[in-house]
């Protein structure tokens, strides 16, 4: 049964196997999958390197970890059957008005084979409870408007739409907190 791990190194081949479904479908620079493409994307192979990568989205939610100018701490969470790496979560512990605006708390991928399977929604569902224990108490979920598979997912984990800015619509999900 699929469910939301800390990043592991068992998922090792998997994980190869879904960057290259994301990176055939074009996948979005601004993403987080994007950056990480970029800054080891091309040591992944190699399973010491791959641990080293595994350790590291650990300490993204650290406070002191290094990250990139507008970033905030986030926990690192993939989405996992048994040994197939099946898409991954990232939650912002806190929102900077860039955020608020746009990004939201919340930030999910599903591997390309993997969708439609409801599997995004599972994901979104189980990340409640990691939120609540961060003090979060509402996790603002935003998507394109265009999106209508993440309008879906976040709807059906109880995302009250507040309102649309540009092409982002931005809803709000109780933790249960």
């Amino acid at each position: 049964m699929p469910q939301l791990i800390a990043p592991d190194v068992r998922v090792h081949e998997s994980f190869l196997v879904a960057v290259k479904e994301f990176l055939a479908e074009g996948a979005d620079p601004n993403t987080l999958l994007a950056h990480e493409i970029e800054e080891f994307g091309g040591t992944w192979r190699r399973p010491d390197a791959f641990a080293g990568y595994v350790a590291r989205l650990g300490t993204e939610s650290l406070e002191e970890t290094p990250r990139p100018q507008g970033w905030v701490p986030h926990t690192n969470l993939w989405f996992v059957d048994g040994d197939t790496y099946l898409g991954r979560l990232a939650i912002r512990h806190r929102l900077t008005p860039f955020l608020h605006e746009l990004g939201g708390h919340v930030g999910y991928a599903v591997r390309p084979s993997a969708r439609r399977r409801g599997h995004a929604t599972a994901m979104l569902r189980d990340c409640l409870p990691y939120a609540r224990t961060l003090g979060i108490e509402s996790l603002l979920v935003t998507c394109d408007a265009g999106n209508v598979g993440s309008r879906k997912v976040i709807e059906a984990n109880g995302g009250v739409l507040e309102d649309q800015r540009g092409e982002k619509r931005r809803y709000w999900i109780r933790t249960g907190l």
